[in-house]
C-alpha cells in the first residue's frame, strides 16, 4: 500500500488530505495519480461512485495549475449541481495549506447566472460545471476555455443518460486542441465508446478498478416478494425494522415518488421527496434536511438522486426495480460508502423474479430472499 507522498503528491496537499482524514490512497487513486502526474496524457478510468475519484483526478489537476497564469486551466464536468458543489468543496479543502492560492468556481443551473458571471470575473484557474450551464456561459462569451489544458468528464455515463450528449460534444469541440481529456465512468455504454473514439487519443491508458466487483462488495442484496396491493404495507413494515438507519427509496416515476412520499408522511415517517419538477430551492431544502439528519428517508427518482453523496446511509430500497441495469449499480451505490456496510432491498412482484436473476448474472451478485 503506497502513501500519497510515494504517489508523488506534494506535501502541502498531503497535509490538506490528512486534515480531512484521508490517509491511505484508494485503489483508483493508487493507479491513476502516478500516471497523471508522470505523463501528459488522456485517460479513461472505470470506477464506481464512492471509490475516491475526486482526489484521483483532483490532486493531479491541482499540481498542474500555474497560479501565476490568470486564466482557466482545467475544466471538470459533472452531471448534477450536487456533484459539482461537492467536487469544488473537496478541491478547496485539499489546497488549505498550499503556498499559492488556486481559485476554482462552481457553475450550475438553478442559481442566478448573473451571480456566476460576476464570480467568473475574478481570477479563476479551475471551473467545475454542469454541461447545460457551461454552454449558457460559453454562448454569452463570458467564459474562455482556450487556455484549458485538462478536461475531466466525471460520471460520464450519468451525463449521457441524463441527455447531455449534445452539450458534451459541443464543449469538447470548443475547448483547445492541446488539452488532455480524463474520462471517468462506472459503465461503458456505446455512447461513451463513441465519445472516447472521437475526442481521445487511441493509446489513452485505460484503468479499470475492481473490475470483478461492478457493485460494492460491502452491500448485501435482498429482495422481498410482494403484490402491488401489499407493497406499501410491506414497505412500512420494513421501515419499522430499520428505525435507527437513514436511506433512500427509489421510484421509477415522478408521480410515484410524490404519492409514495405522501403515504409515508401520513404514516408518520420523516420523509421527503426528490423529483424532476421541483424548484431548485425546494430540492436544496430537502437535501439539507436529509444531510443534517432532520429527514430520515428520501423518496427519489433515478435522475434526481444523481450526484447525491451522503455518508452513513444504511439502506437503499427499490420500490420498483430499475429499467436499466446501470441504474441498479448507481442506486445501490448510494449506500455502503467509504468502507461502510449497507443493504440494497428490492420489492419484487412475482412477474419480476426473472429480472432479479438477470441482475444477479449481469452484475455478479447474489440476492437473498427476505421476509418482513
Amino acid at each position: 500500500m503506497s502513501t500519497f507522498n510515494e504517489l508523488g503528491v506534494q506535501s502541502d496537499l498531503v497535509r490538506g488530505l490528512k486534515e480531512l482524514g484521508i490517509i491511505s490512497p484508494t485503489e483508483i487513486q493508487q493507479t491513476v495519480i502516478p500516471v497523471l502526474l508522470a505523463s501528459n496524457t488522456d485517460l479513461i478510468g472505470m470506477a464506481q461512485t464512492g471509490t475516491g475519484k475526486t482526489a484521483a483526478f483532483g490532486l493531479p489537476i491541482l499540481q498542474q495549475i500555474d497560479p501565476s497564469r490568470h486564466e482557466i486551466q482545467a475544466l471538470i464536468l459533472a452531471p448534477t449541481r450536487e456533484l459539482v458543489q461537492q467536487i469544488q468543496k473537496q478541491l478547496f479543502k485539499y489546497t488549505k495549506y498550499s503556498r499559492d492560492k488556486i481559485f476554482g468556481e462552481a457553475v450550475y443551473g438553478g442559481e442566478k447566472i448573473e451571480r456566476q458571471i460576476q464570480r467568473l470575473r475574478r481570477i479563476t484557474h479551475i471551473v467545475v460545471a454542469t454541461p447545460g450551464r457551461l454552454i449558457d456561459l460559453m454562448d454569452r462569451k463570458v467564459i474562455n476555455l482556450q487556455g484549458v489544458s485538462t478536461v475531466v468528464l466525471d460520471e460520464a455515463d450519468e451525463m449521457l443518460s441524463m441527455g447531455f450528449k449534445k452539450e458534451l460534444n459541443s464543449i469538447l469541440s470548443r475547448t483547445g486542441t492541446q488539452k488532455n481529456t480524463w474520462l471517468f465512468s462506472a459503465t461503458m455504454p456505446d455512447a461513451i465508446k463513441q465519445l472516447i473514439k472521437t475526442y481521445m487519443a487511441a493509446d489513452a491508458p485505460f484503468i479499470e478498478v475492481n473490475k470483478n466487483a461492478l457493485v460494492n462488495a460491502n452491500i448485501s442484496h435482498q429482495y422481498i416478494s410482494t403484490s402491488v396491493k401489499d407493497k406499501v404495507n410491506v414497505l412500512i413494515k420494513l421501515l419499522n425494522t430499520t428505525v435507527e438507519e437513514r436511506g433512500i427509496i427509489f421510484c421509477r416515476t415522478k408521480a410515484g415518488t410524490q404519492s409514495l412520499t405522501a403515504e409515508l408522511q401520513k404514516e408518520g415517517f420523516s420523509v421527503g421527496a426528490l423529483e424532476g419538477d421541483m424548484q431548485q430551492k425546494e430540492r436544496d431544502k430537502v437535501m439539507r434536511a436529509f444531510k443534517n439528519k432532520s429527514l430520515r428517508i428520501l423518496v427519489s427518482t433515478d435522475v434526481s438522486a444523481r450526484g447525491i453523496d451522503v455518508s452513513n446511509l444504511g439502506f437503499v430500497i427499490h420500490h420498483q426495480l430499475p429499467e436499466h441495469l446501470e441504474y441498479y449499480t448507481h442506486r445501490s451505490g448510494r449506500t455502503a460508502r467509504a468502507g461502510n456496510k449497507g443493504n440494497s432491498i428490492a420489492l419484487v412482484l412475482p412477474s419480476e423474479i426473472q429480472r432479479v436473476y438477470e441482475i444477479e448474472k449481469a452484475l455478479g451478485i447474489k440476492f437473498k430472499e427476505t421476509i418482513v
